[in-house]
């Protein structure tokens, strides 16, 4: 603690005491709750966790605040707009108290993002949308801007009935009260448009009306972007953004929560191809304009740069969100001085991609998040001790390995490689942020020499080798490759995106990578960051088929960027005299090839199975061994596995 005094110190926020620096981020809406807006077991499942990561202040997800349903942006997106929802939230209020934090109820009207039920979302003005998945828009009459305002002050005073200490409004990432600040969506000519008075009209409207409905005593906080991303379309610059921090601060808030970005941004603000501190300039800008409390979070993700930023006096607040999804426990671990058992966050955004289609989110390094409340994904101590042997050092192999050894089992982990990870060495070379596919493989490792696991690094399992140890379970997890069918053709080698990625080769100044699949594409990048000539060629109609939608668009725009080739719908034909000849559907190319990458497709390596059968009481097959996918999926499987050996 005395390492980072700064974060665990107190802070007073208008009557109430924070017992640390810390506020926990509403972090996304869930989709864990009921269509009908109500709070599910499976949400208080979760908050029980939330409420116990000893955050000092606590936002719980947004709530849409209007009966007819223009604010609800996701499917099971809690709803404020009704008594009957004061005794879910009770609940969860009850379940912060309890654990000592302030608790905050964030109203979430998601304006250009909603109408998920009417079909038709409400923005200041009739600006179409960008992202085709959402609704189209109407421009909101006068008399719907008055009643959004009341609604967002009865959704106030239910949430203060419900015992939360105050209330978030969203005035940030393309919501509806950041429609009216962006002159990008907000091009109205009334008192409600126009300049940056105008255009804050709204939002000072809205904190006024709360304010007199929940009393002076009890916390406002708004969260706003520091930076919109949105330059391209006319979107508010970042003094703009400033001044509306400056009205907000006028009007009466509490705390000022600085959040980056829009959904249709064409830049990222959250993934891991982004550095840590890549928006702490937001903050640091603000807080000179500023005197309320400032809350700041995006991308920043380090317990010790959070303290360091405090102590600087940057901001006010450390905003935690996806590391604490990842690790519900960071801040205790951090307290303690340890970092090593950190479980890192990946910044792949796994989160995100489930929640936009619809689907409860999940995390890929946390299986446990929103099965909180089940009783089959606890590691309870093992009714009987077994001897477990792992095959395979990737992911899936290492999860369950660790899990079942908490669990009280003898582990034993067979890796062929000279070092763990697996696809993880190779993910590591992603030029945007794969440095944190090292960070995981490092916490596994602290894992299971902790836990006394026996790791045999540079051993391949064979049938001789398994006999011998007697296992009672057996877990194959030996991942997936890519093969090629020969090492050169008529003088140019051939190598596999992993043999590129896992070894220093140098393959030339010409590359052609055949697959536009996530491997070739890393590789691809990897070698363009180098120097290199490359060209993707993919048979299909589309690259990254095989990339989560939240970092599709990220490999494309490095693509762009490093000036890589791409043809689609092609095939390489034949090499001759140290040229490709490629057949692509208008016509056939001849391009300078010095090596050939194969980039995919990946294959399952399951060829174990067949001859370890019968070697075990109990036999598993997990991860990419089964299918080729995500990592997240190669977690989950080794977790499920391990808690239930």
């Amino acid at each position: 603690m005395s390492a980072l005094k700064h974060l665990f110190e107190p802070i007073r926020i208008g009557k109430y005491e924070s017992r640390n620096r810390v506020k926990y981020a509403a972090c996304s809406v869930s989709n864990f709750n009921n269509p009908d807006g109500t709070v599910s077991e499976r949400e208080i499942g979760r908050m029980k966790v939330v409420a116990k990561t000893g955050c000092g202040i606590i936002t719980n997800q947004g709530a849409y605040p209007d009966r007819e349903g223009y604010g609800k942006g996701y499917l099971r997106q809690l709803a404020l707009y009704d008594d009957r929802f004061i005794p879910g939230l009770k609940k969860v209020a009850e379940l912060i108290h309890k654990e000592g934090a302030i608790a905050i109820q964030q109203i979430l009207h998601a304006g250009r993002y909603g109408g998920f039920d009417t079909g038709v979302a409400l923005q200041p003005s009739d600006v179409p949308q960008k992202l085709r998945h959402y609704r189209p828009v109407r421009e909101m009459s006068k008399d719907e801007i008055k009643k959004v305002i009341i609604d967002h002050a009865e959704a106030a005073r239910r949430a203060v009935e419900a015992g939360f200490d105050g209330v978030e409004i969203t005035a940030f990432q393309g919501y509806l009260l950041a429609n009216f600040l962006s002159p990008f969506t907000n091009r109205r000519t009334d008192e409600y448009g126009g300049d940056i008075e105008g255009r804050c009209r709204f939002m000072v409207e809205t904190i006024e009306t709360i304010r007199d409905k929940i009393g002076k005593d009890k916390l406002i906080s708004v969260r706003l972007n520091g930076t919109e991303l949105l330059d391209e379309v006319g979107g508010s610059s970042e003094e703009e953004c400033i001044e509306y921090m400056k009205i907000a601060e006028k009007a009466g808030v509490d705390i000022i929560s600085i959040v980056v970005g829009w959904h249709e941004s064409s830049k990222g603000a959250l993934g891991r191809d982004l550095p840590t501190t890549q928006w702490l300039y937001l903050a640091e800008r603000a807080k000179k304009h500023l005197k309320v409390p400032i809350a700041f979070g995006p991308r920043f993700g380090d317990p010790r740069l959070a303290y360091k930023a405090i102590a600087d006096g940057v901001i006010d607040l450390w905003e935690i969100c996806r590391p604490a999804l990842a690790d519900p426990e960071i801040l205790y671990k951090a307290k303690e001085g340890r970092f090593e058992d950190v479980k890192p966050c990946l910044g792949g955004l796994m989160c995100l991609s489930t929640m936009f289609h619809d689907l409860p989110y999940i995390c890929t390094v946390n299986p446990r998040l929103g099965h909180e409340h089940e009783p089959e994904y606890e590691i309870r101590p093992a009714v009987r001790k077994k001897k477990v042997i792992v095959v395979g050092g990737g992911p899936a192999g290492l999860e369950c390995a660790i899990t079942a050894a908490r669990r009280g089992h003898e582990v034993i982990v067979y890796e062929k490689e000279s070092q763990l990870g697996g696809q993880l060495v190779a993910a590591s070379k992603e030029i945007g942020g794969g440095y944190v596919f090292q960070d995981l493989v490092r916490y596994y490792e602290t894992q299971l020499n902790k836990l006394g696991v026996k790791v045999l690094k540079g051993t391949e399992a064979t049938p001789e080798l398994i006999s011998k140890e007697k296992p009672d379970v057996l877990v194959i997890a030996t991942g997936a490759t890519i093969s090629k069918e020969f090492e050169e053709i008529n003088g140019v080698q051939v190598f596999t995106a992993l043999e590129i990625l896992k070894r220093e080769i140098d393959p030339g100044e010409n590359i052609i990578v055949i697959s536009g699949e996530r491997a070739g594409l890393v590789a691809a990048e990897y070698l363009a960051k180098k120097g290199k000539n490359v060209t993707i060629v993919e048979s299909g109609k589309k690259i990254a088929t095989d990339v989560i939608p939240t970092f599709k668009w990220r490999h494309k725009l490095w693509i762009k960027e490093l000036g890589i080739r791409v043809i689609t719908e092609a095939k390489l034909r034949k090499i001759k005299e140290g040229m490709a000849v490629i057949e692509a559907p208008q016509e056939t190319l001849e391009v300078d090839v010095d090596a050939i990458v194969i980039g995919g497709p990946r294959k399952p390596i399951s060829k174990h199975w067949y001859s370890f059968e019968f070697l075990a009481d109990e036999k598993y097959i997990i991860g990419d061994a089964t299918l080729p996918r995500s990592i997240a999926y190669a977690i989950h499987e080794g977790y499920k596995l391990g808690v239930r050996i």
